[in-house]
């Protein structure tokens, strides 16, 4: 997988110790309610590009947890504000270091399409699930929200906001720059786009059958002028994707 250690400090920054807004408002309260760890007897779950370890700083104290990445800043950080949890340096698109196959939960959080080999990683994540076990995944909408390929257009005689999405069907290595200020001495990491029936046929493969899949829109709400244009295209294009799926 690419990994994020060259904007390490920037991104725990940004995600901060309580995580970024839209984790707070949107991403957790939705996830935790399709996980339904308070109905797993010994809920344990394993966390793949954890990150700075921000999901487990908001679980409930009864559930085991294991948090794996591949960039040894954010491993750092993990372990500095979650003592009570293990996290492990490692690829997650590679054989973990880890012998563990029987967590209940799996979650990948906007991390799967920073990850080059997604079939791989899902591989990795039913290996180490239990028979039944389920695996959450959180993504930026592949059909909205493609970096580079998509942008808001305003038509101002309809006073409508509409979402342009240029391509889609074609997978797309995408450079990011952390801060594009700087141009091209911004440090960069990569997005790698793939059409939503991608997603669906790599979970297949990797052992596992669908559940659920569900939308999530921002809750934030505009002012002003534009306010209804924006609060309607909100509502009509959603931000993240969520998909829910269980090992056979």
């Amino acid at each position: 997988m690419t990994s994020w250690e060259n904007v390490s400090s920037w991104y725990d920054k940004i995600v901060g110790k309580e995580g970024h807004y839209y984790h707070r408002r949107v991403i957790f309260p939705n996830l935790f309610r399709l996980m339904a760890l308070e109905e797993a007897k010994k809920p344990k779950l394993l966390d793949l590009a954890c990150g700075q370890g921000i999901l487990a700083r908001c679980l409930p104290p009864n559930v085991k947890y294991v948090g794996v990445d591949i960039s040894p800043t954010l491993i750092r950080s993990a372990k500095k504000e979650n003592r009570s949890h293990q996290f492990i340096k490692g690829d997650v698109s590679e054989k973990l270091p880890l012998d563990q196959n029987d967590f209940t939960h799996a979650a990948v959080i906007l991390a799967l399409q920073n990850i080059e080999n997604p079939l791989r990683t899902l591989k990795n994540a039913c290996k180490h699930l239990k028979k039944g076990g389920r695996l959450f995944l959180v993504m930026n909408h592949p059909c909205f929200r493609i970096p580079r390929q998509s942008a808001w257009d305003i038509d101002r005689k309809k006073q409508i906001q509409s979402r342009r999405i240029d391509r889609y069907m074609s997978p797309l290595k995408i450079p990011i720059r952390a801060n594009p200020a700087k141009g091209e001495k911004s440090a960069t990491t990569y997005s790698f786009h793939h059409p939503l029936s991608d997603y669906f046929k790599w979970l297949s493969d990797a052992g596992f059958a669908v559940e659920t899949m569900e939308e999530w829109c921002s809750d934030k709400k505009s002012t002003g002028k534009a306010a209804k244009m924006e609060n309607r295209a909100r509502k009509e294009f959603p931000l993240f994707i969520a998909i829910a799926a269980i090992k056979l």
